[in-house]
């Protein structure tokens, strides 16, 4: 009995693979594009979203309090701008936009005299 469902299993592989392979599809596919559709895709490339260093010093549900922050981090460090940005549910207070890492963590010696919880992120701009 053992022997018979071996050869049935055989048999069944191999009528399986025949069938596959029989009715598999082959083709192939041109594409006829217009020449300015890859200019315009060159020029899309230029236009990629650049990475920026940003140093975040403050998150609170509180408005006030991120623009209390904000106001004394200007007056603090006037060389780097600061924004409130909200991001459901916080408001957040993001300074500058470093280049590279290298800058922001020079910047970030500084500001974590002052803003011990600051921590530095890669955000995207365009």
């Amino acid at each position: 009995m053992k022997n018979h469902l071996q050869k049935f299993g055989i048999i069944s592989m191999i009528f399986m693979g025949i069938s596959v392979s029989s009715y598999s599809q082959k083709g192939t596919v041109t594409v006829d594009q217009d020449k300015d559709i890859a200019k315009l895709l060159e020029y899309k490339k230029d236009l990629k979203t650049i990475d920026f260093f940003k140093i975040q010093i403050f998150s609170s549900s509180n408005r006030s309090e991120a623009d209390q922050v904000k106001n004394s981090f200007s007056s603090s460090f006037g060389q780097w701008p600061v924004e409130v940005i909200y991001d459901t549910p916080n408001f957040k207070a993001q300074v500058g936009n470093f280049r590279t890492r290298l800058e922001a963590d020079r910047a970030m010696q500084q500001i974590k005299s002052k803003y011990s919880n600051a921590f530095i992120f890669k955000s995207k701009k365009k």
